[in-house]
């Protein structure tokens, strides 16, 4: 087996607490539940781990309609009932119309792999706890077969969070929790480099400068997050934009060009145009 500790890639970038985090989920054998504001990377991080130990990624996105049954397996009686209506052979063998889960196809991986349970606060408030005992167990019974399937190997399972909704004690008490806090501006200036590496450092520090005073205006619906500041800097260099464009003292430019990368909404838009319209009149 390859080794087990992840030490973040070439394109992510982990902080010390972070790699200490996995490190320790994984030590346990306990689902790591990953909660931090959207765009802060939480699901890529679990491709990354998968990338950096070499293991296969398995990703089951969570719906506001997900059942945990799903996540096992679920059993097609139309396909069964219209095979049977056609006098096909395979109607006999009950077991060709169980359709395998994401859960399930990570019991029967032959190596260890990531298995990434993402927005599970999406789902109903139930769902968590539907899926205790197969992640204690890690095996499940199939009633339709009446067999039982154990995992080959324990999975690292990384459950990600955008804190919609509280989840269970119960299931808490079962996963090691990590909060991804937002990157300071050192950590931020390594992420960008990440994906910028050829960004000349004039405009780095002019659109963190912008990026970050904009996050701290009171009142914003949604702050800007990592994901949208890549956006910006992206469009900032297809466009050519030079760094003074960012950090004017005119007051009639205080609005970053290219802002609807960052401000996502009429509320924040208008928010910030009232406070660029006040300093333009304190300027006179």
């Amino acid at each position: 087996m390859s080794d087990t500790r992840f030490t973040g890639t070439d394109k992510y970038v982990a902080t010390e607490d972070l790699m200490m985090a996995v490190n320790a989920a994984v030590t346990l054998g306990r689902p790591l539940l990953i909660k931090g504001e959207p765009g802060t990377g939480k699901t890529m991080l679990a491709e990354e781990v998968a990338a950096a130990l070499g293991r296969d990624f398995i990703q089951w996105h969570i719906k506001s309609t997900t059942k945990a049954q799903q996540g096992l397996y679920e059993y097609d009686a139309v396909a069964r009932l219209r095979d049977s209506q056609l006098g096909n052979d395979r109607v006999h063998d009950i077991g060709n119309y169980i359709v395998k889960g994401k859960l399930w196809e990570a019991f029967d991986s032959e190596q260890q792999p990531v298995l990434l349970i993402d927005e599970i606060d999406k789902a109903d408030i139930e769902f968590p706890n539907d899926l205790l005992l197969e992640l204690d167990r890690m095996e499940f019974f199939v009633y339709e077969t009446q067999t039982t399937v154990k995992a080959k190997h324990r999975p690292i399972i990384i459950i990600t969070s955008n804190n919609e909704k509280e989840l269970p004690d119960a299931f808490l008490r079962r996963c090691f929790f990590h909060y991804i806090q937002f990157p300071d501006r050192e950590t931020m200036t390594s992420i960008v480099d990440v994906h910028f590496p050829t960004l000349k450092k004039e405009l780095l520090s002019a659109a963190l400068e912008s990026f970050f005073d904009l996050r701290e205006v009171p009142g914003l619906k949604k702050k800007p997050s990592t994901s949208e500041l890549l956006d910006w800097i992206k469009l900032l260099v297809a466009e050519d934009i030079p760094p003074e464009a960012l950090n004017s003292d005119d007051p009639s430019k205080l609005i970053p060009p290219l802002h609807g990368a960052l401000l996502k909404n009429e509320q924040d838009v208008h928010l910030f145009e009232k406070l660029v319209f006040m300093n333009r009149r304190n300027a006179r």
